[in-house]
């Protein structure tokens, strides 16, 4: 897991300060990065709660859920019941993702990420029941940190592409436009999200 800053950062930077849209993204936010915690189970638990939900209430039910069992890990995590899991707000079906991964760990998170591409990573996660596309991109972005990573499935990132771009209608036609921005759609990722609110995206 890497935490801090990415080894690629700066290379990011240079290379998508190239496109003019983003350029003025790039200068406002000069001395600010994607940051790595270094932990993939807790941006996992919270990917899960942020599924399909306003980011308000995801960090409602987050709080509730740090206050019960304190620092997000799988031992911490497993001592409760899924009616005291369940009991800060998340769904039946959240929080058997959540408890089905805390109580074997291993198997998610023991893998040699450096060896995998991504789309390997992709086809680990969502094999893991209530890891869907979105879910395996925010963690390979947040979790894993892999710079090439653009997802067609978080409205916000569609938003601001269209915003960018108004002329584009379809799923297709968005992920043609980003390929724009690759090897570095990740790092493209996270100035369209600033671009949306001044407030890092952070899982």
């Amino acid at each position: 897991m890497i935490y801090g800053k990415t080894t690629w950062w700066e290379s990011a930077k240079e290379f998508l300060s190239k496109d003019p849209q983003l350029y003025p993204l790039i200068q406002q936010y000069n001395d600010e990065s994607l940051v790595g915690k270094g932990d993939l189970f807790s941006t996992f638990v919270n990917a899960i709660v942020g599924q399909q939900i306003s980011v308000i209430a995801a960090e409602a039910i987050w709080n509730r859920l740090v206050a019960k069992v304190g620092s997000i890990t799988p031992d911490n995590i497993s001592k409760y019941s899924h009616e005291e899991i369940a009991s800060c707000g998340l769904t039946k079906s959240k929080t058997s993702y959540i408890l089905g991964v805390a109580n074997s760990p291993e198997e998610f998170l023991s893998k040699n990420w450096a060896k995998m591409n991504d789309q390997e990573v992709h086809d680990h996660f969502v094999s893991f029941r209530g890891i869907g596309p979105w879910t395996a991109e925010m963690l390979m972005i947040f979790g894993l940190l892999r710079q090439d990573i653009f997802s067609i499935g978080d409205i916000g990132l569609v938003k601001a592409v269209k915003q960018l771009q108004p002329d584009l209608e379809t799923k297709a036609e968005i992920l043609n436009y980003a390929e724009k921005w690759s090897p570095y759609k990740t790092a493209a990722s996270w100035y369209l999200w600033r671009m949306l609110d001044p407030v890092p995206v952070a899982y």
